[in-house]
């Protein structure tokens, strides 16, 4: 058996990520690690438990239905394995089944993972899809774990912006569950990637989402949390961003919103606040290149008189009314400049004559 096909067995062997296996296959390769799995080596514990579901699998049978998918298996060492998978040392895939047209390895240079509750808020949606949609258009991949509420949204977002995004499952890439985005997955599988450590047909299980977490992390440069409750799948996806030393990003919301205490959590110990796409693009893109602009607060009609003009509008009482010779002496300017710049302000519509002097508009006064 060669080293791809023996990767392809492994894949319905073990758990995803076995530390065991994979120090099998360091030690011995993978085709080594089969052999040692068919033996029946007393000081082999867990080839005797693996010993059953290799005599079951069928790779040739799996590798021609992935084709069939216009799908591929992808193994390390290949060009199109993201060396990023390589730190997660003995917890890394034995391999990856992938569907859809994308190169994994390319899309996964400027890529950043969106993760959050499946029970997501309007609130949270909406920032899911414009962060999904406004990264894309920017030349950047969005990965996530195709489930509802968040994942889908941020999928969702790319998409409409006609950009990049990949799906990391728990299941085979022909089984679509969630089953009500199946037709979200059938776009990806069209435009962009869909992907899993284990073979076509492979139902999802509890353990397997929690597993796949760590690949989501590890593919991108950085996670962002939009919502997640106090206990959440989305912040073990945050846990691996922090072992592997990605970038930990998290999106605050309502202080008394049940979705978003993981977020205020992740905040309070170390997590980056992100609220808008300039925020994540400079948590992850280059150093000194991608930096987030400043924002700004509104320029108001009066931000652009001058100092002296404003002095003289400043000088006129919030009520009432006052004269030339009171403002001059308030403003610190003679009486011609106040004359001067009352004209000009009354032009602008900032004050208008009243019977005693000088006032402020209706306008003037709202801020």
């Amino acid at each position: 058996m060669d080293e791809r096909m023996a990767r392809a067995a492994l894949c319905s062997v073990a758990e995803p990520g076995d530390a065991h296996l994979n120090e099998l296959i360091e030690e011995h390769g993978a085709a080594g690690a089969v052999e040692i799995i068919r033996s029946d080596d007393p000081a082999e514990a867990h080839s005797r438990r693996w010993r059953i579901r290799l005599a079951a699998a069928n790779p040739e049978q799996d590798l021609f239905v992935c084709e069939q998918l216009g799908g591929r298996l992808v193994c390390p060492g290949d060009a199109e394995w993201p060396t990023t998978l390589d730190d997660l040392n003995r917890q890394r895939p034995y391999a990856l089944w992938i569907r859809g047209p994308n190169d994994l390895r390319y899309d996964c240079l400027r890529s950043v993972a969106i993760v959050g509750s499946r029970a997501a808020s309007p609130y949270g949606l909406r920032v899911a899809t414009d962060l999904g949609s406004d990264l894309a258009e920017r030349g950047w991949t969005v990965i996530s774990g195709g489930a509802l509420g968040i994942d889908a949204a941020a999928h969702r977002g790319a998409l409409a912006a006609d950009g990049p995004t990949i799906a990391v499952f728990a299941n085979g890439v022909d089984v679509p569950y969630p089953a009500s985005n199946d037709g979200l997955f059938t776009e990806m599988a069209r435009r962009s990637l869909l992907i899993s450590e284990s073979p076509p047909g492979t139902e999802p299980n509890r353990l397997r989402f929690l597993v796949r977490n760590r690949v989501i992390a590890a593919l991108s440069r950085g996670t962002v949390v939009v919502e997640a409750e106090r206990r959440s799948g989305a912040l073990n996806t945050a846990a691996w961003a922090r072992k592997l030393g990605r970038m930990l990003m998290a999106v605050p919301g309502p202080v008394d919103s049940r979705t978003s205490v993981g977020c205020h959590r992740l905040l309070r110990e170390d997590a980056t606040l992100v609220s808008r796409t300039d925020e994540v693009i400079e948590a992850v893109g280059a150093m000194g290149v991608d930096l987030a602009a400043t924002p700004r607060a509104p320029v108001l009609p009066r931000d652009r008189l001058d100092a002296t003009t404003r002095a003289v509008l400043e000088a006129l009482p919030a009520r009432g009314s006052a004269g030339p010779a009171q403002l001059a002496g308030k403003a610190g300017v003679d009486l011609a400049t106040v004359n001067a710049k009352l004209g000009l302000l009354s032009a602008s519509g900032f004050v208008e004559r009243s019977p005693s002097g000088w006032r402020l508009t209706k306008a003037a006064k709202t801020p």
